[in-house]
C-alpha cells in the first residue's frame, strides 16, 4: 500500500468512526455533519445552496436535511425580508447544545500535543485545498484570512458585502471567501 493509500484509508477510517457516533442521539450523520457547518457559518452562508456546496450535496438534499433538523428542534428557519425565496437557517439552543458536545474523534485529538495537531492541521489544509481546485469548488475559508477583510476595531469589514462584521464573525466560514 502507497503512503497516499494509507492516509486515504485513515481518513476514511476516521469519518466513518465520527460519522458512526452520530447515530447515539436521534441524527443521522449527514444531519449532524449540517449542525456541524452551521456552527461554523457565518450569517452570510446559511442557505441551503451554500450547505449543499460545502457538505458535498445537492441543495435538494440539504433542504430536506434542515426540514428535518427543524422537526427535531435543532435547527430554525428565516426567510428574507427582502426575498421571500431567500432561507436561512440557524441553530436552535437545542441545536448548539447537541453540536457543541465533543465526539470521539474531538477527544481522541485532543490527546496529541500542539506541535503534532500543526503538522496534521497544516497536511490536511494542503490536502483539502488541491482537492478544492481539482473539483473547481469554493474554499468556504475563514473570513480574516479573506482579501476583502478589513480589521476595524475587535470586529471587521467587509469590502465585498459592504458590511460591518461582529468579532465572532471573523472567525466563521464564509462562501465569498478568497485567500489573500
Amino acid at each position: 500500500m502507497t503512503q497516499e493509500e494509507n492516509i486515504k484509508g485513515l481518513i476514511a477510517r476516521l469519518a466513518r468512526i465520527d460519522a458512526s457516533e452520530s447515530w447515539s442521539v436521534d441524527l443521522n450523520p449527514a444531519q449532524r455533519s449540517a449542525l456541524g457547518y452551521l456552527r461554523q457559518a457565518n450569517r452570510f452562508s446559511r442557505s441551503p445552496s451554500h450547505a449543499a456546496a460545502y457538505l458535498g450535496t445537492t441543495r435538494g438534499t440539504a433542504t430536506q436535511t434542515f426540514k428535518a433538523l427543524i422537526r427535531k428542534g435543532y435547527v430554525s428557519e428565516e426567510r428574507s425580508l427582502t426575498d421571500k425565496r431567500s432561507i436561512s437557517y440557524d441553530l436552535t439552543a437545542t441545536g448548539r447544545e447537541v453540536i457543541a458536545e465533543q465526539s470521539v474523534l474531538e477527544l481522541s485529538l485532543d490527546r496529541l500535543s500542539a506541535t503534532q495537531l500543526g503538522q496534521i492541521e497544516s497536511g490536511l489544509r494542503g490536502a483539502l485545498s488541491h482537492a478544492i481546485n481539482l473539483n473547481g469548488q469554493k474554499p468556504f475559508g475563514i473570513c480574516r484570512s479573506c482579501r476583502h477583510f478589513q480589521g476595524r476595531g475587535a470586529g471587521g469589514y467587509c469590502q465585498l458585502l459592504s458590511l460591518a462584521l461582529e468579532p465572532f464573525e471573523i472567525s466563521q466560514i464564509c462562501h465569498e471567501q478568497e485567500p489573500v
